[in-house]
């Protein structure tokens, strides 16, 4: 039988989907044809006759099969675990199919018999396969808006047949008595709102979902008021594990309760009075624009409905409340500092919260609701599009603005949607490379990459620009500046009014500071026509810096920056002529002193702001290697070519710094970018001295050098301030006694004075400053040993002699630079010594032992001491170093830490853990990224610049500084748990 024995409906799709297949390319029509005949063999063996038919056919849904299998590991898993389903789909078409499996879903809860286990296990089962479904029917050309209604209507099913199953649970245990065991929810006083894309029934692929739990005490379940917290308390927990633990099966569906009111000190479960008191006393804009997608999805439905019903007020006002606007708008402040900025870069961009993205539309919509609603009830639905609809139709905005936002909204859910259908992995941003990004395109049914980058641009521009166009005309953001008169040496009394409502506080000293550049006693503002620029520029920059919370003090680095300029009128005029360029050094001077200390400096480092490519040019190796021989193309000397190093070094970590702060990469991206400029500039160092060196002591027979990268410089995990670890070996013929130049030495001396050159070339201060801080403690015997280590004594010593400490250090080294047979061969040393047979008991004893010296002797300052807290950076990098050790990685080697810790081997830590761990790790390396490229010191919370609070919470899509620390101490608390599971104390 082949597809021509079938209907047509049937050959190209429309039986099952509803409509003909949308027609997808493959990467590889090999790859393609090869996943077909893989299942054409599972159907064979199930006896799938219909479904064999069509697998060794050749129309629309053939291809359109084999093709999605070989795009996407998630799809292809899919078809491989349920044929039965996919054959299923010639009786039944798919939207029928999905219905039957939510009531599957629903029937689970109250079946025969059932415990937490079995729920568990059914839910997941049930889950993956109207995952898998949704995500095929989305591919084949399902639109975005029935592709996340299904999602929504899939993650209710679940979490209302999970809490049945736990309120029946507790029931049967006379915990709670429910006035009917067959409907469990009604009157259970148990309350659970979703909130976000999942109460608007908007939820993306692999979303996370995001609940508030409620209990009303007085329910007609509840024997115990006094006892009602701590009971739903605790059944609260078992409902976060029994969605969101993986296990064999994998899991439900993540869960966040993290937007319940002061989540750092309240209960998982809060009674409705004390959240209603909250939401009216002390109650944040933000968590009003939150509650307009809060929907009541299970347990006690009704309760909630009551609950949301109650909080209208609260959340709809009747007046215009435009100040609250600019209080919500407040933390999106980041989306607004990214307006203008150039090209956007299509590789690794972030389709949700990166420029032009669907949080710019959400939030479009939000303020407008919170705006009118109070006003116009029908503006206050959940959904995105339809309040678009709505405004347009109450002339709030114009139809072009409606229909541009609703075609573009859909098209980046659908590509949000792709993106996360590959792997089945909750990231919101396109792949860095152009294979990663020619997959997602031809997914979403564009011939190849280059049609898809030009139809996301087109339409990030299209909604970066109305989403901008929103705010320039709203009345909070548009202000008369009134009188800004700085000449004389007395302050003008309607100046300082004009000031103070600009934001400035310390209003008199502003004006001595400006009153200081007219004067010219900067040489940036000596000659005339360079004050004349800054006297015309003076009312934007006093404008742009009002707007940040610190005006002040932001205002005050920028006039130490001008101090140090050698001259003003270029950059006078760019800033007059460039609003980019204001807003970048705007928010430098306001979230950023360390960068803002950087650039007052080296004044020469902002000329690489200039570049229009800037933000939409990836810092990958390739990059920074072909603009770092350009730099040194002409150097002819030792000492030119160290000071080009320096100038070239610290301008692109000062551009790496920026894309960081912009938004244009993440953090582990610019851990990643931090290292290779390291391996290339130290590279060139060594190849540089080692030039130098051979003109004077000539060569030794057979000598060879080989820089192995340790610490965070071998993970590939360098910060903005980070110092280097180096260990250099070398290895030369035995014969050899010395080397063959005009003042030869001894192969050991030889070595080691090479070293030592080379420590001063990249350690020494220059007029350029230092290329890095070197630090060579980890070479064999420390700081007392010689500098440069053979490598049989090298291989030596870590066979024989090495602590357990050490072999935990050399799980991260790299070799970085050298002679490239060297390199290898001393990376075929790293692994095999790591590779030996050890005690898994000494091995945690000593870490455990040595991690808790560290917690005694240096403990952390406080929360956001990342590295040092219990469960912080240290914790995480001593699990990944034993894993290694004990042999419990899957796969090749790996130095990074996250890498590592993403292939523990399922005999040191189950599933659940892993992405816990590797979650924590994400977590930790953005925030220690973006502080680390901020503040000189350690963060303190009581007085973190509002510009870098803001950068943190919009990189991680929270509303306010409480839920992220709160979020912390979750994280640290649970790697914690983990560290002594799996390590011991």
């Amino acid at each position: 039988m082949n597809t021509e024995s079938l209907p047509p409906e049937f050959a190209n799709g429309t039986a099952w989907f509803g409509t003909p297949v949308r027609a997808l390319q493959p990467m590889d029509a090999a790859k393609a044809q090869e996943e077909l005949t893989t299942l054409t063999e599972l159907a064979e063996e199930k006896g799938l006759s219909r479904l064999r038919s069509v697998l060794t056919g050749s129309g629309d849904l053939t291809t359109f099969l084999g093709t999605a299998a070989s795009l996407s590991s998630y799809m292809r898993d899919g078809m491989q675990m349920f044929p039965e389903t996919l054959e299923a789909l010639f009786d039944t078409p798919l939207e029928t199919y999905l219905n039957s499996l939510f009531d599957q879903i629903a029937a689970a809860a109250l079946a025969e018999g059932v415990v937490e286990a079995s729920i568990m296990k059914v839910l997941r089962r049930l889950k993956r396969e109207a995952h898998f479904l949704i995500g095929l029917g989305n591919l084949a050309g399902t639109d975005a808006e029935t592709t996340v209604h299904r999602l929504s209507k899939l993650a209710d099913a679940c979490v209302r047949s999970a809490v049945n199953f736990l309120l029946l649970d507790a029931h049967r245990q006379g915990k709670l008595k429910l006035p009917d065991p067959a409907n469990p929810g009604p009157g259970s006083g148990w309350i659970v709102l979703a909130m976000g894309k999942l109460g608007a029934s908007e939820l993306n692929y692999s979303s996370d979902i995001d609940l508030i739990v409620l209990v009303d005490p007085t329910a007609p379940a509840i024997p115990e008021p006094y006892e009602a917290v701590e009971t739903f308390v605790r059944l609260t927990r078992r409902l976060i594990r029994v969605l969101q633990d993986r296990t064999e099966d994998g899991y439900v569906f993540r869960t966040d309760l993290r937007l319940r009111p002061d989540p750092g000190s309240t209960p998982l479960a809060l009674p409705i009075n004390a959240a209603l008191h909250y939401y009216e006393s002390r109650g944040q804009n933000w968590e009003r624009a939150a509650m307009i997608k809060a929907r009541s999805v299970a347990g006690d439905i009704a309760a909630g409905e009551a609950f949301l019903r109650e909080l209208q007020p609260y959340v709809w006002r009747k007046y215009l409340d435009y100040a609250a606007i600019a209080d919500v708008h407040s933390i999106k402040r980041q989306i607004h500092a990214h307006k203008g900025h150039g090209e956007v870069a299509v590789l690794g961009h972030n389709v949700k919260l990166g420029r032009g993205g669907i949080r710019e539309i959400e939030f479009f919509v939000q303020t407008q609701q919170l705006i009118a609603g109070g006003r116009f009830p029908e503006l206050r639905d959940r959904e995105t599009v339809t309040n678009l609809r709505r405004l347009s139709a109450r002339g709030w905005i114009t139809p072009d603005a409606e229909r541009d936002l609703v075609e573009s909204y859909w098209f980046l859910r659908d590509v949000e949607n792709v993106i996360q259908m590959v792997a089945d992995e909750q990231t919101h941003i396109l792949p860095s490379d152009k294979e990663g990004l020619r997959r997602i395109a031809l997914l979403l049914g564009f011939p190849g990459e280059d049609a898809f980058a030009e139809r996301l641009r087109t339409t990030l521009r299209t909604v970066e620009q109305h989403y901008a166009a929103l705010f320039e005309a709203a009345p909070q953001l548009s202000r008369h500046l009134g009188n800004l008169v700085f000449t004389g040496d007395v302050d003008d009394p309607d100046t300082l009014e004009t000031l103070h409502g600009l934001g400035f506080q310390r209003v008199s000293d502003i004006c001595r500071v400006i009153r200081g550049w007219h004067f010219g006693r900067y040489k940036a503002t000596q000659s005339a026509e360079a004050r004349e620029r800054l006297t015309e520029l003076t009312p934007a920059l006093l404008e742009a810096f009002g707007q940040t919370q610190r005006a002040d003090e932001a205002l005050m680095r920028f006039d130490e920056f001008l101090s140090g300029l050698p001259a003003g009128i270029q950059l006078f005029s760019l800033l007059q002529s460039n609003p980019r360029l204001l807003r970048m050094l705007v928010m430098i001077m306001g979230a950023a002193p360390r960068l803002a200390g950087i650039i007052t400096k080296r004044p020469h480092v902002f000329d690489g702001l200039l570049d229009p490519a800037l933000l939409s040019e990836l810092p990958s190796r390739e990059y920074l290697a072909q603009r770092l021989a350009d730099f040194l193309g002409g150097a002819r000397l030792l000492e030119e070519t160290l000071d080009r190093l320096r100038i070239f070094a610290a301008e692109q970590r000062f551009l790496i710094g920026i894309r960081l702060l912009a938004g244009s990469i993440d953090g582990p991206r610019a851990g990643r970018a931090f290292s290779d400029l390291a391996d290339l500039t130290i590279q060139s160092a060594l190849n540089a001295v080692q030039q130098e060196f051979e003109r004077i002591h000539g060569r030794v027979t057979g000598g060879r050098v080989a820089i192995l990268g340790m610490g965070k410089l071998g993970s590939r995990e360098l910060t903005a301030g980070s110092d280097v670890d180096l260990i250099l070996l070398y290895d030369y013929d035995p014969q050899a006694e010395q080397s063959d130049g005009e003042k030869p030495l001894a192969p050991s001396q030889y070595y080691g004075r090479l070293t030592q050159r080379l420590i001063a070339a990249v350690s020494a201060p220059t007029a350029e400053g230092v290329l890095y801080e070197l630090d060579l403690r980890l070479r064999p015997s420390g700081n007392k040993g010689p500098v440069a280590t053979h490598i049989e004594s090298f291989r030596k010593y870590q066979n024989t002699e090495a602590w357990t400490w050490e072999h935990m250090a050399l799980t991260r080294a790299r070799t970085i630079a050298g002679d490239e047979g060297l390199c290898a061969e001393v990376e075929e040393d790293v692994k095999s010594i790591l590779g030996s047979e050890r005690s898994a008991e000494k091995i945690k004893h000593d870490a455990a032992e040595m991690r808790q010296l560290v917690l005694n002797e240096k403990p952390p300052r406080n929360a956001w001491d990342l590295k040092l807290v219990p469960g912080g950076l240290m914790d995480l990098e001593f699990i990944a170093q034993i894993a290694v050790l004990l042999g419990q990685v899957d796969g090749p080697r790996h130095t990074g830490t996250h890498d590592i810790l993403q292939h523990l081997s399922g005999t040191f830590a189950d599933p659940q853990i892993v992405v816990e761990l590797t979650d924590a790790h994400r977590l930790y390396t953005e925030i220690d990224q973006v502080v680390r490229l901020c503040l000189t010191g350690p963060l303190d919370p009581k007085d973190i610049p509002p510009e870098l609070a803001d950068t943190l919470l919009g990189r991680f899509d929270l509303p306010e500084f409480d839920v992220l620390e709160a979020h912390l101490q979750e994280t640290s608390e649970r790697v914690r748990a983990h560290f002594d599971r799996l390590i011991g104390t």
